[in-house]
């Protein structure tokens, strides 16, 4: 489920390949995959199609060659083959027209792609982006909620909690928490800020993300001094910040990261560095607390448009990287993942600063919300 694209797509026909898939648990020649010949309300997107469109933007005609002189309906030209290129890895298939079935919402002439190849990317993604072509937008929801179950649990069956709202859900609902949970307590209500305005044309990449206004970087109680040009977009669409949950660590270029780190460098001066696992992980600053009888971590806090703060628990922003004894900020910059330069987003506030958090997406409202939440 990735909140920073839009296309769902699944490892489709014998042929798929999944190359640079050798991950923990996945055997790439036993990825379980779509066969479209053997369901009978699968059919091929057509050059023509409108929903072609949404992938190829208005362009797309320039790429139908053999529709040119013919109506819509007698030409059988298939929508051209998609690559869909991702942080860590890309997808290629062909779109198919298929039947989406929930228990209580069949979803007709939904747009799927069928991927026959994948790098690094052994499974297949929901897209929840703003495209018209991801999940939400296509079964017309009003807001998506989710609760991401801590990493520690990534290698167990235990999964995370998504929940769907349709546009005729009730409001007052209450997503994701079990009944006994409700019944002992009143759960507080959800901070939350509005999504900004996503720059660039109509056809850019940026049209699919989820920004949001980070007003300030809190580091133990002392406000980081951040380029105001890094915390909006501008018309190089560079700039802002974006929510996605297909993203691990939280990114921040280096002109942002650069003071967030140092302070925490600053206030956390007196234990000792373990440079060799920054330079081995690429992960900064990393402390040896292996000796120390007591460790005091300096508080991380987001605060968006509003006045929402997001008050980090310390395990979603240091992590234990060593049976020795060492932490370290899992907060990435420039040259360990992320755009490094190429414009679009300065921040991206990923899953690991997302855990135990109930985090939602309302639509309807154009707002982001979230609370502190076990999730398990």
């Amino acid at each position: 489920m990735d909140t920073g694209s839009s296309l769902v797509w699944f490892p489709c026909t014998k042929r798929y390949i999944c190359s640079r898939c050798q991950f923990p648990n996945i055997n790439p020649a036993k990825i379980p995959t779509f066969m479209p010949k053997l369901s009978s309300s699968s059919k091929i997107v057509g050059c023509q199609n409108p929903k072609c469109g949404w992938i190829f933007g208005p362009e797309v005609n320039s790429k139908c060659p053999n529709c040119n002189n013919q109506s819509p309906q007698n030409c059988s030209q298939p929508c051209p083959t998609y690559i869909i290129q991702y942080g860590s890895g890309a997808t290629v298939g062909i779109l198919l027209s298929e039947t989406l079935d929930f228990p209580e919402k069949i979803v007709p002439d939904f747009l799927v792609g069928c991927s026959f190849l994948s790098i690094r990317q052994p499974a297949g993604i929901a897209g929840f982006g703003r495209g018209p072509q991801s999940l939400p937008a296509q079964m017309g929801l009003s807001k998506f909620s989710y609760c991401l179950v801590s990493h520690r649990f990534d290698d167990t069956p235990q999964s995370s909690d998504l929940v769907l709202y349709s546009s005729s859900s009730s409001s007052e609902e209450e997503p994701t928490i079990a009944e006994s949970q409700r019944n002992k307590t009143k759960l507080q209500s959800l901070s939350s800020t509005p999504f900004q305005k996503n720059p660039g044309p109509p056809n850019s990449a940026f049209r699919e993300y989820y920004y949001i206004m980070l007003r300030k970087v809190i580091v133990g109680n002392k406000n980081v001094k951040i380029p105001y040009k890094f915390l909006v977009p501008g018309a190089d669409s560079s700039g802002g910040t974006i929510v996605d949950s297909g993203s691990t660590f939280t990114f921040m270029e280096k002109p942002v990261f650069e003071p967030v780190a140092k302070e925490f460098e600053a206030q956390m001066a007196n234990y000792t560095r373990a440079k060799d696992l920054e330079n081995k992980t690429g992960l900064r600053p990393c402390f040896d607390i292996s000796k120390e009888e007591k460790v005091n971590f300096p508080e991380l806090v987001f605060q968006f448009k509003g006045g929402a703060k997001m008050e980090l628990p310390l395990t979603n922003y240091f992590s234990l990287v060593s049976s020795s004894g060492v932490v370290c900020l899992t907060i990435v910059t420039d040259g360990v993942v992320g755009p490094g330069g190429n414009g679009g987003p300065a921040i991206i506030l990923g899953n690991f600063q997302q855990q135990n958090f109930l985090v939602e997406y309302d639509l309807e409202h154009e707002k982001f919300g979230f609370r502190k939440q076990s999730c398990k």
